[in-house]
């Protein structure tokens, strides 16, 4: 039996009940659920605020390395213009490299924060609500990594300007009917449907922060919180357009990697010209982006004490979402060759190049990395809770959807149907650079975002531990912490 409390109580309260068992029981569902852990509103802020704040030597380290790998990275593309794109290892066979490789891969781990905060949330999964900012921030700067790709690509930037639907005088004009226009018109409107997704529920996190701050920076997020003052209507408000930007992005997301796929489908390239690129994008780019989010949770749970708000049902419920569409990647993937093997036909090119040419040793490796290690690990509830252990999975999975990306671009070029034009393609010095360059510019931006953003939806959370202390029952809403007799 539970302690009587006044119906007015604090949700927060923790209630105390008479039975040590059942005390016991309710102590250890409050550390393992963090929606059974309600504090007080000023103590979670407080917790924000302290892993806003927390900087140190490893952090300032961190920065000066990555700013550093960022500065290598501009230094390399300005050779790449300044000299010609020739200096990389692209030849006449092989026109797209690891540039656009990279393209597909930081767009597919753009679908993690509307998958996880957008999708989820009309479904009613209460264990995003702590990590839905992260998956979105990812999808803000992943987006942000893959614009630079074109323009690197391009390799004479300055003439950018005839990519844009604009009267020019030499009178080129974009062909609309091209996937390329499309897969653009897409992309960008996926990146500002997520920034104002991502805005909308960032309003009242910034304005906690600034009633916690002084001078410029006061000013500063009362600007950015557009005067919110937390009242019924402005709650009421947030929450309708929530649901419906929620609504509008989930549609634009499965658009822009279908779309991507487009640019490889259209072709008459083997290993490119499939109808089931379209999925099979989607689910590799969701694959990438929840391994992505898992990363990340590790790290910002560790190196920021966000021990409260991260537990290990969150792990668990992404270590499942991971393992389920590894399978689906694995179904999606080798659908494609099942007609070849299962009708005896002869091998693609492409095909025959994965399993003995030159690409092979990475072709296996993508499939440890992406079906072994996965299906083999996340099994286990133990492995699903273990921080190490879940680190070390999404790892393998980011190598193994990396090195497929890199296996669909490049590796499919360097063979066609014309033996005469097969060649060996080798990444040179500036691709490597530009590429190692483009992960650390995503990791820099990531890090200093934490110390001015609050990275934990704190209102969500707050909101989510409120509903958790009720129960519908009829047309009754009864309180559990009210005394049951």
């Amino acid at each position: 039996m539970l302690e009587s409390k006044a119906e007015n109580a604090p949700f927060w309260e923790p209630l105390v009940p008479e039975d040590e068992a059942l005390a016991e029981q309710t102590a250890h569902a409050r550390d393992e659920h963090l929606l059974l852990d309600p504090r007080p509103p000023s103590e979670t802020n407080a917790l924000m605020m302290a892993a806003m704040r927390r900087t140190g030597p490893t952090f300032w380290l961190l920065v000066v390395g990555l700013g550093g790998m960022v500065v290598a990275l501009f230094v390399t593309w300005f050779i790449q213009m300044y000299q010609g794109i020739g200096i990389t290892g692209l030849n006449r066979s092989v026109m797209w490299g690891p540039y656009i490789a990279n393209l597909v891969y930081f767009i597919g781990i753009g679908h993690a924060g509307t998958f996880i905060s957008a999708a989820l949330r009309l479904m009613r999964y209460d264990f995003r609500r702590p990590i839905a900012r992260a998956a979105e921030t990812v999808t803000l700067f992943g987006l942000a990594m893959a614009g630079l790709f074109p323009l690197i690509h391009l390799g004479r930037v300055w003439k950018v300007y005839y990519l844009f639907p604009i009267p020019n005088q030499r009178e080129l004009w974009p062909n609309f009917r091209s996937a390329l226009l499309w897969d653009a018109t897409a992309i960008t409107t996926y990146m500002i449907g997520s920034t104002l997704f991502m805005y909308a529920a960032l309003i009242p996190d910034l304005a906690m922060v600034r009633d916690r701050v002084t001078g410029f920076r006061r000013k500063i997020y009362g600007a950015l919180a557009l005067g919110w003052r937390g009242t019924d209507g402005e709650w009421y408000r947030l929450e309708t357009l929530s649901n419906i930007l929620a609504f509008i992005i989930i549609p634009v997301m499965f658009s822009v990697h279908t779309i991507v796929s487009w640019d490889f489908a259209m072709a008459i390239q083997p290993g490119w010209h499939s109808t089931i690129f379209g999925p099979f994008f989607i689910i590799g780019a969701l694959f990438s982006g929840v391994a992505a989010v898992i990363l990340i949770m590790v790290i910002i749970r560790k190196g920021m004490g966000l021990g409260y708000f991260i537990r290990e049902e969150h792990f668990n419920a992404m270590g499942i979402f991971l393992m389920i569409l590894s399978m689906a990647w694995v179904y999606f993937y080798f659908a494609e060759w099942i007609t070849n093997w299962y009708g005896n036909l002869p091998m693609e090119v492409a095909l025959q190049q994965m399993l003995t040419g030159q690409l092979a040793p990475l072709f296996y490796l993508m499939l440890f990395a992406n079906i072994i290690v996965p299906l083999g690990t996340l099994w286990s509830r133990r492995v699903r809770t273990s921080m190490p252990a879940m680190f070390v999975v999404a790892l393998f999975v980011q190598i193994g959807m990396y090195l497929e990306r890199v296996l669909i671009v490049p590796g499919f070029l360097s063979r066609n149907e014309l033996p005469f034009n097969w060649v060996n393609y080798t990444p040179r010095w500036p691709e490597l650079l530009i590429t190692v360059g483009t992960f650390a510019f995503l990791a820099l931006l990531y890090l200093l975002w934490t110390r001015v953003v609050p990275i934990i939806p704190v209102w969500e959370v707050y909101e989510g531990q409120a509903l958790q202390s009720r129960r519908r029952i009829g047309r009754a809403l009864l309180s559990t912490r009210s005394d049951p007799h």
